[in-house]
């Protein structure tokens, strides 16, 4: 299995907003997001800087729940 690649936090809420959740707020540099169905996630938002593969590895398993294949294909 390949690392995951580096994106910002504009990136993955594009592709979050892709598969149906929306921004319900933002707390300083945070952006929550949540699904129709329940699911929510935190976004570390700060600007000139590229998400950690640790926390993007964390919010695809955990949170949104889906596998690095299809976010993948998502990109």
């Amino acid at each position: 299995m390949s690392k995951l690649l580096q994106i910002t936090a504009n990136e993955l809420i594009k592709i979050l907003s892709k598969i149906g959740f929306k921004i319900m707020r933002q707390s300083g540099s945070h952006v929550f997001l949540r699904h129709d169905d329940g699911r929510t996630t935190v976004v570390p938002n700060h600007l000139g800087e590229k998400l950690d593969r640790g926390l993007l590895n964390k919010i695809l398993r955990k949170d949104i729940q889906i596998s690095r294949e299809e976010f993948t294909g998502l990109l």
